[in-house]
Formats: C-alpha cells, structure tokens, sequence
C-alpha cells in the first residue's frame, strides 16, 4: 500500500525531528525561518469576453519550402548555406533587390562568399571569413543539431541584414527536411547579442533600452505543428553586463564547414565551432 502525501510529511517531519536530536547542539540541524505562504493567482476581469484571436499577427508556425535548392541525400550538411541564402534573397527581391530595398547591401555583399568546398563535408571547421575591399560575406558559420526529434541533423544559420533599419541586424534561420524537401520552419529577425542551441530549442537573447536587462527568446519544435514556435517571451537581467562565454569543447552541436562566412555573435558553451 502506497503512503499518502500527509502521511509522508509526517513521517519525514519525525525523521528530521530524531536527526536534529540525534546531531546535539555542534553542528545540528538549525531553523531557516518561516516559509513564505503559497498563493495562487488572482483572476482580473472576469466578466470579460476571453478573446478568441490573436490581436497580432507574428507568424506562428509559418513554414517555406526553399525553392530551387535540394539536399542530397536528404543530409543538410551536404547543402550550401550560401545557396540558401541566395534562393531567400530571389524568392523576396522587394527586401533584397534594387536601390530600395531595405537589405540591398545584404545582396550586395553576397558576391564576397564563396563557393562550397568540393567535397561537401561538416569537419567542425570554416573558411576564414573574406575581410577585402569588396566586403565580408553576410553568411554567418552554420550550426548542424537534431532540432526535430527525427535522428537527422537540422540546420540553423544566420545572415546579416544590410544596412536594415537598425544596426547589427541579424536574420536567424532554422531548417528542416520534410519529403526530400528543403524546409525553413523558423525565422527572426533582430539585434542579436547571442544565440543558442538548447535540446530542440532555438535561443536568441537581444539588447533591451534597460540597463543590465536583455530579452530572451526561445523556439521549439512543434510535432503537432512542424514548426518552430515562440514558447519563451522574457526579459531578464544579464548580471551587470555578463554574457555567454566562448564555447566549451564537449557538444553535441556541429558547426559546419561552408562559404566564407563572418563567425558572428559569439554561441553560448552549448554550441561548439
């Protein structure tokens, strides 16, 4: 027969009385004070009509077959993240293309990656990022984790966005193969001070206008959906200024060798160069 839960915190309350007893005074068990008293949420407005849709729209569960790129032998490392990139800048040329386009140096700047090494393989390693006249490439170093569940490597890369309407604007990306097919199931755009890989989640941690504060954002995957979704919407203090330190040598997280890619923000000790 099973203890019940009064039964058990009586029999745990006498075990620790005979311990304190047990201990005498040097060294024995000593009171930390009261416990603060559990209380649980007030409800507000009750009368209130719950609301039925979102009063926003920021793209829950919004997904992209990437046109005109495949992935051989459905293995993500085996596919240029610069093509990646390039099949978003010509399936979106209003952001990308022309004098007015918000991210027209993006595109411009493409021209300084290059092209993927011929044997195609993830070795941990990436070119040297290209620092000549013609601008570094935008494409920042890919990171290779399951993200699905599914026992394949999933991709999460990043690019910047150039010039943008703020500086050090970064677009993060996540994706998927589903049915031979290319598949983006996440993306954000923002400052990013880091980003990190955490389980199947996606963690993107931003500057906010408070001192010693950051935002913190997290994606995970969605069976349900087959998508990333947003799950975590904080902000929390970053402990005077501290932020994730290089990244240790023990993960499980690959970085891939690609184009010349900039190393970007520094990851957090859970993903590994």
């Amino acid at each position: 027969m099973s203890v019940s839960r009064p039964v058990r915190t009586g029999l745990a309350v006498a075990l620790l009385a005979s311990a304190a007893v047990a201990c005498g005074d040097a060294g024995g068990l000593r009171g930390a004070g009261s416990t603060p008293t559990a209380t649980s949420p007030a409800r507000l407005w009750p009368q209130l009509t719950p609301a039925s849709s979102p009063a926003w729209n920021i793209d829950e569960a919004d997904t992209e077959v990437v046109k005109g790129v495949t992935v051989p032998g459905d293995d993500l490392r085996e596919v240029d993240p610069v093509a990646i990139v390039r099949a978003e800048i010509a399936a979106h040329p209003k952001d990308y293309r022309g004098p007015d386009a918000i991210y027209r140096d993006t595109t411009a700047r493409m021209a300084a990656c290059t092209n993927k090494p011929t044997d195609g393989k993830a070795t941990g390693r990436t070119a040297n990022a290209d620092t000549t006249a013609a601008g570094k490439c935008p494409v920042l170093q890919p990171y290779y984790r399951d993200l699905t569940g599914d026992g394949r490597v999933d991709l999460t890369l990043g690019f910047r966005l150039l010039p943008g309407d703020a500086p050090d604007l970064t677009a993060v990306r996540a994706y998927t193969v589903d049915k031979h097919r290319l598949l983006r199931v996440m993306a954000w755009e923002d400052a990013v001070s880091a980003v990190e890989l955490a389980g199947r989640s996606v963690i993107i941690r931003s500057p906010s206008d408070l001192a010693d504060y950051e935002y913190r954002l997290q994606w995970t995957w969605d069976p349900e959906q087959k998508a990333m979704l947003l799950t975590h919407d904080e902000m929390l203090r970053t402990h005077h200024g501290h932020r994730p330190g290089r990244p240790s040598p023990t993960t499980t997280a690959t970085a891939g060798r690609s184009s010349t890619a900039d190393p970007g923000p520094t990851p957090s000790p859970s993903v590994t160069p």
